[in-house]
């Protein structure tokens, strides 16, 4: 194989698997299931095999990852319709402590230790089971808590204190360049911009690495210097 060739089915295998990943959605990177694992790992091998195979051409390669992901497409379409199917291939959530009560079955039947329900628990920044009141084991292998009432974080409505409103920060400028859709998005315009960065002494945009923006709390600015120097 050439290595214009090999570049050639690269670029296509890349592009190729760019597309699947945007085709199978966002929730799906950030939630992987175990289906979805083993999904990519063959997806993976699939496209590997094809491209350093010298009698595999550009067409095989495209036909192969286009059969399979087909197929997961349409499993997830079918596990959109059917929750019998969906429960079957992704599994259902397990309530494994329940009323401050561990069920050893529940860890049985998922194959899951006590020693890793405790790192899945530190992972929430629980050491002690004592806190929790309820955990579900999710799909993908994560654990949700809802901790008992005396170990809770208290809400400003607990603690009776007002409730100010918050809202999104944008970011204005990047690495010295002023990003107009954020401007817009907030209904200013660069000459705001300059002015209010004037005022704050910075007048020169060059110097700026990151400028951020919030309505309630004004500019969080971090200057190039900043970064050389370590701050």
């Amino acid at each position: 194989m050439g290595f214009g060739q090999l570049a050639i089915e690269l670029i296509i295998g890349f592009f190729s698997l760019l597309l699947f990943t945007r085709l199978i959605g966002k929730t799906q990177i950030t939630q992987l299931t175990a289906f979805d694992f083993i999904s990519a790992l063959i997806m993976g091998e699939l496209l590997g095999n094809a491209i350093y195979d010298d009698d595999t051409g550009i067409t095989k390669i495209l036909f192969a990852i286009s059969v399979w992901g087909l197929l997961i497409f349409i499993i997830q379409l079918l596990g959109q319709k059917s929750i019998t199917l969906r429960y079957l291939i992704e599994g259902k959530p397990s309530l494994v402590i329940q009323k401050g009560v561990i069920d050893r079955q529940a860890l049985k039947k998922n194959r899951l230790t006590i020693n890793e329900l405790q790192t899945l628990l530190r992972d929430k920044d629980v050491f002690s089971v004592r806190e929790i009141d309820y955990a579900i084991l999710e799909q993908n292998g994560s654990l949700t808590i809802l901790r008992k009432p005396e170990f809770d974080t208290p809400t400003l409505k607990d603690l009776n204190l007002p409730l100010n409103s918050k809202s999104l920060p944008s970011i204005l400028v990047s690495d010295g360049v002023i990003l107009n859709d954020s401007l817009q998005s907030i209904q200013k315009t660069e000459s705001w911009l300059k002015k209010q960065l004037k005022k704050e002494g910075h007048p020169n945009l060059d110097n700026l690495f990151f400028v951020e923006w919030r309505e309630e709390d004004g500019f969080y600015i971090v200057e190039k210097n900043q970064l050389s120097k370590g701050g």
